[in-house]
């Protein structure tokens, strides 16, 4: 019996020892998916405008770009972003690399879709790119996702299965509002984001697409695809939530200012990306069926705009839509449909002592602008938003109007536009775009399905990298490997003893 029972003792001690030995290689394979994040999950990028001179997509020549249909703490990893703003221009380019080396890519960073994709070599239908194109052949890390895989099958609708060779290999195919597309295959890789505090960050096998034939007239040269922000679960955002500390993000985008064309912004994800505190304003985020036209949007519910004192409501007729608009930071404008877009500027006239201009632009219809270049002359023009739920988000004529030229001419041009001016397919399309969400933070929660704003003066904010949306600093120096190999370890070995004592 002696014998019976050291012999059982005995066991269990190799099987608690070849536990303990799984348990640790769990939770080291587990936090080598992420590498680099010094801070306690979540970490920031930094935004900077595309026309900036030290933006490596410097362009003065690029005009508007489309609508998009189905961008703290000191040791906080910085990567950069740059966002054009030339005649409205609204993209936030985002510099990242691909890849085993790394190979550096600049995408627009964007809310409005949720594919990453870049142009991979070979590239028979690409536009033209001035930079080189990723070549998967020379990454170890590169891995096509074929056809039985679940990446394929529990993504957006876009995914299918194509053959390549003698493989079946998942592919797809994604349309933007203007009808600019992207085709290749469904693929994993490294994505690395550039770090100004010089410790990258790294996440391993991130789904993207591949794009061997992409075509649009709105495709910049220097623009080399898209990161997605927006919903689903293929976005950069659900992809790394693991590893940052869960499903939300924020941003802080500065607005166009001539006179300051080197201001930055932040893009928060994780934790510290929190917007809260005193000024902060929530209101819900709508879930719209999947097969509407706009389901991966962010859909919030605007119940109208006030212009000064005077109420316009969102619908002449009483009633509000729930999500009746989208929020898109890959479009500058804010897009409205013509009935209340007519009444809004009816009320702006009425407020501004100054005439108005109506400007021509071949790519987007009339600007309704001012001749003048002093922003102080609009201060009557104060609007506020007022959203489901009772928050109220009032914007400055820096946020409502953008400065250009005409004929020689200094005017100041409202970001509000008719949506019969730009989105002919559907006149009804209400968009929140990026101006507007300027000198906010902006706070995207996906598990509790909310979005934010807070005030502040982001040039500021991107300068002070401890500050995040509730204004406190988003790190607590301990290492977020650490604490994520610790929980993973813990808990696997807590239910295995569990089991063995059960057992026993």
């Amino acid at each position: 019996m002696a014998a019976a029972g050291t012999t059982a003792l005995y066991n269990h001690i190799i099987l608690i020892t070849v536990l303990i030995y799984l348990c640790h290689n769990s939770a080291t394979s587990r936090v080598a998916a992420c590498s680099g994040i010094s801070t306690n999950g979540g970490f920031s990028v930094l935004l900077t405008r595309r026309n900036s001179p030290n933006s490596p997509l410097y362009n003065r020549n690029k005009v508007f770009r489309r609508l998009m249909g189905p961008a703290g703490d000191q040791n906080s990893p910085q990567s950069e972003i740059t966002r054009d703003t030339i005649d409205g221009e609204g993209a936030h380019v985002m510099k990242l690399s691909i890849g085993t080396p790394p190979f550096d890519i600049y995408t627009v960073a964007d809310t409005g879709s949720s594919l990453i994709w870049t142009q991979c070599e070979p590239c028979p239908g690409c536009y033209k790119q001035k930079k080189p194109m990723f070549d998967p052949r020379k990454s170890s890390t590169y891995h096509i996702i074929p056809c039985y895989a679940p990446e394929c099958n529990a993504t957006i609708d876009d995914f299918s299965c194509s053959r390549s060779g003698d493989q079946n290999v998942c592919s797809y195919n994604y349309v933007y509002m203007d009808q600019s597309k992207t085709h290749g295959v469904v693929a994993k890789d490294t994505i690395t984001l550039a770090s100004g505090s010089g410790k990258p960050v790294s996440f391993k096998d991130v789904v993207f697409g591949c794009g061997h034939n992409n075509t649009g007239e709105n495709f910049s040269e220097n623009q080399m695809g898209m990161v997605g922000l927006g919903l689903g679960n293929i976005n950069i955002v659900s992809q790394i939530a693991p590893y940052v500390g869960g499903r939300k993000f924020s941003h802080c985008l500065v607005p166009f200012d001539p006179d300051h064309t080197n201001a930055a912004g932040t893009l928060r994800f994780g934790n510290g990306s929190e917007v809260t505190g005193e000024g902060a304003v929530s209101t819900p985020l709508i879930i719209k069926d999947q097969n509407d036209r706009y389901a991966y949007q962010y859909h919030v519910t605007v119940e109208g705009i006030s212009v000064g004192n005077t109420f316009v409501p969102f619908d002449s007729s009483g009633s509000v839509s729930k999500g009746n608009m989208f929020l898109d930071s890959g479009t500058q404008v804010t897009v409205l449909p013509q009935d209340f877009y007519g009444q809004l500027m009816e009320q702006v006239k009425k407020a501004v002592d100054l005439k108005p201009v109506l400007v021509g632009d071949p790519k987007n219809g009339t600007r309704f602008c001012y001749n003048t270049s002093t922003l102080d002359h609009l201060k009557g023009a104060t609007l506020t938003v007022h959203f489901d739920g009772g928050g109220k988000v009032q914007l400055t004529p820096e946020q409502a109007f953008f400065h250009t030229e005409d004929d020689g001419y200094k005017l100041l041009c409202s970001m509000l536009m008719n949506a019969t001016e730009v989105a002919s397919e559907d006149l009804n399309v209400a968009i929140y775009g990026s101006n507007a969400q300027s000198n906010f933070w902006v706070g995207f929660d996906l598990e509790r399905m909310t979005v934010s704003f807070k005030p502040t003066d982001c040039r500021k904010s991107s300068g002070d990298r401890k500050s995040s949306g509730d204004g406190k600093s988003s790190g607590d120096g301990k290492s977020s490997s650490t604490v994520i190999q610790f929980s993973y370890f813990y808990t696997c070995l807590i239910n295995f003893l569990l089991f063995v004592i059960f057992s026993l």
